[in-house]
């Protein structure tokens, strides 16, 4: 599905195969499945539940490994790594932004922002530095040293979105980003992605189940039993 040259694929699964044993029957979820994405693009990917949305994201966050076939993101073979390596890779290549935020609640938002470059070489101002300009991007300047519980929740998923991109990271993995805002909340969030797509050049690949967030995409996939089945770009 959605076969590009080899030169413009960033994201490139090749016969992935992905199954789950339940007692003493493996039910399969995909089976040869292929997919590329072009370094830059911003893909929505729908299915209904049980199609395979949320191990495609595991997957590609290097969470879950095929039971076969080539998962490569960027040049790496995330296939052929080792779950150590799969997590350092995951903490200096991708951003994750998730449904529920997952902030941490007795941490400021600066404090949940900076999380991510602990892993990184970077100095404790730099650091600072870094963390006030990702929360200025995402229009929270001033809100530093206000904790999640006192936000709203679309203050709370910018916050989840600095956090994500505070390592600079090439890809974004977004897992219903709008799921649990009100539609106001969930436009100023698709917006911001879209930003971050079109002006910081991030690629990005968001499930969702909202055919509104879908349309802020340049593509949209749709999964059903473990295939895509259909291709749509943005008008």
């Amino acid at each position: 599905m959605n076969d590009r040259p080899a030169e413009a694929t960033y994201i490139r699964f090749r016969n992935v195969r992905k199954g789950y044993r339940i007692g003493g029957e493996v039910i399969p979820i995909f089976d040869n499945l292929d997919l590329d994405i072009p370094q830059g693009d911003f893909v929505a990917v729908m299915g209904p539940s049980g199609s395979g949305k949320s191990t495609l994201l595991n997957m590609l966050a290097g969470v879950e490994s095929p039971d076969a076939g080539e998962i490569a993101i960027g040049g790496a073979r995330l296939d052929l790594m080792g779950e150590s390596a799969r997590s350092a890779w995951r903490a200096h290549k991708m951003g994750i932004v998730f449904q529920f935020y997952n902030l941490l609640p007795m941490l400021t938002a600066a404090e949940n922002v900076e999380l991510p470059l602990l892993l990184k070489p970077v100095s404790a101002k730099e650091r600072h530095i870094r963390v006030g300009k990702v929360l200025d991007l995402v229009g929270l300047a001033g809100r530093e040293r206000q904790y999640p519980g006192l936000m709203s929740g679309g203050q709370q998923q910018r916050v989840g979105i600095a956090r994500a991109i505070a390592a600079d990271p090439d890809l974004l993995l977004c897992d219903e980003p709008t799921g649990d805002l009100d539609r106001k909340s969930a436009d100023d969030v698709l917006a911001m992605l879209r930003f971050l797509n079109r002006e910081l050049g991030k690629t990005i690949v968001m499930v969702t189940h909202d055919p509104q967030a879908a349309r802020h995409a340049r593509m949209t996939l749709r999964l059903d039993k473990g295939q895509f089945v259909e291709e749509r770009e943005a008008a």
